[in-house]
């Protein structure tokens, strides 16, 4: 008897089974050079599938050598092309020839491949793959009933982080550290457990990273190349709350009944935002409304009847087009993160749909911030009407976002109304923050600066910077800028700036106050009380040059994609202080490389990129 397996039935391990068994006890195994190709083409991705598949073939090469079969190779290697076009049936067909030239027995545990053999005529044996009946994974183990996570890697002590919501510890749970093998065996259970378990599934998988859905639990199986060592990363949620266990409970709830909202869901990694999205699932689908998720990977612990969608081909916008058709009346998106999460956010929000994004925040203005840039501004309170600011597990902060058009808080003159969003606390109803657009830029002002002690307000601060920038772009020389009322500011420049600041009659600085709204008196550095001259030169001395601000280093900063480059010139290793215009932002330590680097998008990357974009003096300054 000729028996021809596909690769299926190799990767489950089936036909040694079969063979075993004495059901092809003396019979010619023909392996197809097609199965070996496409083993390992996966076992050099890096999947246990091409791995298991390669073992398959060593048992049947000890039956060969035992007497128990005879063992060869048929057929021809496939190309790259054929290989990458597996999916497509490609290398099944070739299988499939080979079998009904070799009149042999065409053994498959694929169904679908199964069905094509017998519709062409070929004798077909298809067969399950054994399932082992899965009792508890040996990951769980390490679980109590407070472990929000556990963190597992070859060479390494276990640890996990346990706690409540809030107060999570990383701690050592165990006092010997993993081996590899251990590692890859719990790795390997992982994987089969998710293909044998009707409650489990594999949600991704790439080149070194799998990432697992099992009964309560995420799991990801990290391996190199893509990680230094075997890691596994198991989290379960530790708690399943209920609405009513939240303040502003019954407001939120009468506001989410109301119609369908869009509200982000805000808080730092681990407070309990994903909790509280639950919470909120559960409690609209109990109140006649079609929910659905939108997740990657989908890890909420939500109803049964609460369907979970993840990216349609590797794509969430073909989620979303797809859910538009099923017309839910609320949406859960876990997690909006980048552009595209909240453009799609956005379409859907502006197509009906109720929305309920949770959103990596610090603080609940810097959620919504977060859309600045990436919907029209006019149309964010039509995306977003409610933010919620989760922190330690308990609703902290709820804002209602609106739009009005007005004159910005802090200005005076009525030919400045504009479109203004605000932003309001939700139980008092208080004002908190303005955004809207001055001067060409979009602005987030808070509204409560001068109350908190602070010498400057928002808006203060925003015209201050205007002012700077479009008196920058005129001088050459180095501009200082004082307010004097909300409307009023006194800007100082070189003698030889004067004439080309003023323009022609005046024209050019009026120019400038009718953009702002603000008047400005143009004078020199000498009529400023503050100015300093001399050697050392203090905050507003020109900022050309090689001298120093308080004896510090003069420097030029260097913005890239991801990072703000600081050169200093010596102190590798050192703590150095860097300043604009003499005003100190930020301390840090000096590189091997001679340098200062900080990432883009931080408070104080913000600070920097506004200083150099004034042209303000950069310098750094030692002990």
């Amino acid at each position: 008897m000729n028996v021809v397996p596909d690769t299926s039935v190799v990767v489950d391990g089936r036909v040694s089974a079969k063979i075993d068994d004495g059901t092809y006890d003396g019979a010619t195994i023909l392996v197809p050079e097609a199965v070996v190709a496409e083993l390992e083409a996966q076992a050099n991705a890096g999947h246990d599938t091409g791995w298991a598949g390669l073992e398959e073939l060593q048992r049947l090469a000890e039956r060969a050598d035992d007497g128990v079969i005879d063992l060869s190779y048929i057929g021809e290697r496939p190309d790259d092309v054929a290989i990458d076009a597996a999916s497509e049936g490609e290398i099944d067909a070739l299988i499939r020839e080979l079998a009904e030239d070799r009149d042999a027995v065409f053994l498959t545990s694929d169904v679908v491949q199964g069905e094509v053999a017998k519709a062409k005529g070929i004798d077909v044996d298809v067969v399950s793959p054994e399932v082992e009946e899965l009792g508890t994974l040996n990951v769980e183990t390490y679980f109590t009933d407070d472990t929000m996570s556990v963190h597992l890697k070859a060479g390494a002590v276990p640890k996990a982080k346990r706690g409540e919501i809030g107060d999570m510890h990383y701690v050592q749970i165990a006092d010997d550290p993993l081996d590899e093998a251990t590692m890859d065996e719990y790795a390997t259970e992982i994987l089969n457990a998710a293909k044998e378990e009707s409650d489990g599934f594999l949600e991704l998988s790439k080149t070194g990273m799998d990432i697992v859905q099992f009964r309560d639990y995420r799991i990801a199986v990290a391996r190199p190349p893509f990680a230094d060592g075997i890691e596994i990363t198991a989290v379960r949620p530790i708690a399943l709350t209920d609405i009513d266990d939240y303040e502003f409970a019954d407001e939120l709830k009468d506001r989410l009944l109301e119609r369908q909202r869009g509200v982000l869901i805000s808080g730092s990694p681990g407070a309990g935002k994903s909790t509280f999205a639950q919470a909120v699932a559960n409690y609209l689908n109990d109140h006649d409304f079609s929910v659905k998720t939108m997740e990657k990977p989908r890890d909420l612990q939500v109803d049964a009847d609460i369907t979970q969608y993840t990216e349609l081909d590797g794509s969430m916008a073909n989620t979303a087009d797809s859910l538009l058709m099923v017309r839910p009346d609320y949406t859960i998106y876990d997690e909006v993160r980048k552009t595209d999460d909240f453009e799609v956010f956005a379409d859907m929000r502006l197509a009906g749909v109720g929305m309920l994004g949770v959103v990596h925040a610090t603080r609940a203005i810097d959620a919504l911030q977060r859309l600045v840039g990436r919907v029209e501004l006019g149309m964010i309170p039509q995306v977003v009407d409610t933010v919620v600011y989760i922190e330690a597990g308990e609703v902290d902060t709820v804002y209602d976002v609106k739009t009005e058009v007005k004159v910005p808080h802090g200005l005076t003159e009525e030919d400045l109304a504009r479109p203004v969003i605000t932003i309001n606390e939700f139980e008092s109803g208080e004002p908190k923050y303005e955004i809207y657009t001055f001067n060409r830029q979009v602005v987030t002002v808070p509204l409560d600066d001068a109350e908190d002690g602070g010498s400057e307000t928002g808006v203060n601060r925003i015209a201050k910077q205007e002012i700077e920038r479009e008196i920058r772009s005129i001088a050459r020389g180095h501009v200082s800028v004082q307010l004097k009322g909300q409307n009023t500011a006194v800007v100082y420049v070189d003698d030889d700036d004067i004439s080309s600041v003023i323009g022609k009659g005046g024209g050019r600085i009026q120019d400038v106050e009718n953009r702002l709204g603000i008047d400005i008196d143009v004078r020199t550095h000498d009529e400023n009380p503050h100015y300093e001259t001399g050697g050392s030169g203090g905050s507003t001395g020109a900022s050309g040059g090689s001298g120093s601000a308080s004896t510090g280093q003069l420097t030029e900063p260097e913005i890239t994609s991801r990072h703000i480059v600081v050169p200093v010139d010596g102190h590798v290793g050192e703590t150095v202080e860097v300043r604009a215009e003499d005003e100190y932002l930020f301390t840090a330590t000096v590189g091997r490389g001679g340098e200062v680097q900080v990432s883009r998008g931080s408070a104080i990357a913000e600070e920097l990129e506004r200083a150099i974009d004034r042209k303000a003096p950069i310098t750094v300054h030692t002990d």
